[in-house]
């Protein structure tokens, strides 16, 4: 795949995928496709990647497009029937989504899955109507849709292949359609999004949808997927004292218990089964219960002393697909402490961070949980729903701190019953920071303290240094391979070939309009002689400003400048 628009891609003479001429498509050709798109993703991550529109070091829609649909290979069962392997793909999806780009992509999969609801195998026509159904889903996941998007290749191949079904209609020549309309309807992207063209690209979520379906395309033809390594997952630590339990203690604090339960029709009807069952009884037996149903699919979480009379009361209405009892007495993960003998505060707080001092930072303005993570590196729906469950309060306020977290920050609040959860619109660290510090644990009502951080955020302008990774024009800026640039907003407003001279610059113009303080976090690869300079810079020329220097210790950005 060409990813400019000199050799942009054109629409593929793609070959009828003759190799499945079958007219329904079951469960084990289903999984066969879902491992081939994962495949070709992976395969081709980095280009992807590369198609991001800033020219700055921070392009992870592969990654996270492809984190996403890995976890729903992992997920998915095989051997059943086409709707059991729709659903745990989908499902997975769901929860291991990051980033806009991988959201988008679990809420298609998780419509085309809808469609598919009890198909022990499905005719063109009957996968059509599903994959129409995850076009809606998609588009409802975005609050205000972007046509020249990932939405738009996946609403414009889907349009174009239901219209071409008809009597003599396989499953190989179905998606021999969806692949060929996706490569067309992803060349026309930036005559769609000026933004696209002014940079010379293609869209990077339509890019990476196309990958898979020609993977799908792939499987259904039955050829060897591309053998490439997996991604890097960086793993955690986990260290266990087994002398905090040893043969004379007293079980004190009980155990952390989490299931995954089917439910079963011979026990219950699925998909009446009200949750509040499980999670009433939990709170009988112990705290910190949280259950979530997604479909005949039952997530719970509880800290109890009887972990026992939660798996039998569970097995009344199914049976377990995962079980996992741990004694909270032995320190692992840095994540299983005693739990607190105090009651549930009002509010709560979860942020997402990227270094060592900002996460301390954040740590040090009260949030309760501080999600690491950021640009290049999206926490997934299941990260924010693990923080939910550490926050003792009734509403937790999120601040996902940057805009492409939000989408599966909202997915995760959706999922999440256990809280009410309210998640802040902060498309930055800036805005986070500001909005955290007004937040009053003694406020009235959640309603109101949500207005104040809002206005809080409001008098912040949050700017950013970074390297360039290519040439390009954009925003009446010209910017060279190799300098710096600093922008914000999405903005560029100015590029220089030294990192103190454009933080500089870029201070002038956050500052323009009545600002009085200026903060500055440092990122880990800036020197303390470069940050003693820039200070010495800051302070010559905006001697009016109270400027403050913290050690932020952030990936991509030198600095990251907030102006208030």
């Amino acid at each position: 795949m060409q990813n400019t628009i000199d050799n942009k891609i054109l629409p593929k003479d793609v070959e009828r995928v003759d190799g499945a001429d079958e007219k329904f498509l079951d469960g084990t050709l289903a999984a066969k496709m879902m491992e081939g798109g994962a495949a070709q993703l992976r395969a081709n991550v980095d280009e992807v990647n590369q198609l991001n529109v800033f020219p700055v070091p921070d392009g992870d829609t592969g990654d996270n497009m492809y984190r996403t649909i890995e976890s729903g290979v992992a997920a998915m069962i095989h051997g059943g029937s086409l709707s059991e392997v729709a659903s745990t793909f989908s499902r997975g999806m769901l929860l291991g989504a990051r980033g806009n780009s991988g959201v988008i992509l679990s809420q298609f999969f998780g419509g085309f899955a809808k469609g598919l609801e009890s198909c022990e195998r499905a005719d063109v026509f009957t996968l059509g109507r599903a994959l129409e159904k995850g076009v809606r889903h998609a588009y409802r996941a975005v609050m205000t849709p972007t046509e020249g998007t990932i939405l738009t290749v996946a609403r414009e191949a889907v349009e174009y292949a239901v219209s071409n079904l008809c009597e003599t209609s396989t499953v190989g020549s179905l998606f021999a359609d969806l692949e060929r309309e996706m490569s067309a309807s992803l060349a026309r992207t930036p005559e769609r999004l000026q933004i696209l063209k002014d940079a010379g690209v293609i869209d990077s979520g339509g890019a990476g949808l196309l990958h898979i379906f020609e993977g799908f395309c792939r499987g259904l033809r039955g050829e060897d997927m591309p053998s490439v390594p997996a991604l890097e997952h960086t793993p955690k630590e986990v260290s266990l004292d087994l002398s905090a339990f040893d043969e004379n203690s007293e079980m004190t604090y009980g155990y952390c218990t989490e299931l995954l339960l089917r439910l079963q029709t011979a026990k219950t009807d699925p998909w009446q089964f009200d949750v509040k069952t499980i999670s009433d009884f939990l709170a009988t037996v112990g705290d910190s219960v949280v259950a979530v149903k997604d479909g005949s699919v039952v997530k719970l979480h509880v800290h109890t002393k009887t972990p026992e009379r939660v798996l039998e009361f569970c097995r009344r209405y199914g049976e377990f697909l995962t079980v996992k009892i741990e004694n909270m007495s032995l320190q692992h993960n840095e994540t299983v402490s005693p739990p607190t003998a105090k009651p549930a505060k009002k509010y709560g707080a979860v942020a997402v961070a990227n270094g060592e001092g900002l996460v301390a930072t954040f740590r040090e303005l009260g949030a309760d949980e501080v999600i690491n993570g950021g640009q290049t590196n999206n926490p997934s729906t299941s990260d924010f729903l693990e923080a939910f469950e550490k926050v003792n309060a009734a509403c937790i306020f999120v601040f996902p701190n940057n805009s492409n977290i939000l989408l599966a920050a909202q997915q995760a609040a959706s999922l999440y019953e256990g809280a009410e959860i309210r998640v802040m619109e902060s498309k930055n660290i800036g805005a986070g920071y500001v909005a955290l510090t007004s937040l009053d644990p003694d406020a009235s009502s959640a309603d109101a303290l949500e207005a104040q951080m809002r206005e809080a955020m409001l008098g912040v302008t949050t700017g950013f240094v970074s390297p360039a990774t290519r040439d390009v024009n954009m925003d009446g800026v010209e910017v060279r391979e190799g300098e710096y640039i600093g922008f914000f907003d999405k903005t560029m407003v100015v590029s220089t070939a030294n990192k103190q001279e454009t933080a500089l610059l870029l201070a002038e113009k956050l500052c323009e309009d009545g600002k009085f303080m200026l903060t500055v976090f440092c990122g880990k690869d800036t020197t303390a002689e470069e940050n003693e300079a820039l200070e010495r810079m800051l302070g010559e020329r905006l001697s009016g400003l109270e400027i403050y220097f913290s050690e932020g210790g952030q990936d991509v950005y030198p600095y990251i400048l907030m102006a208030e």
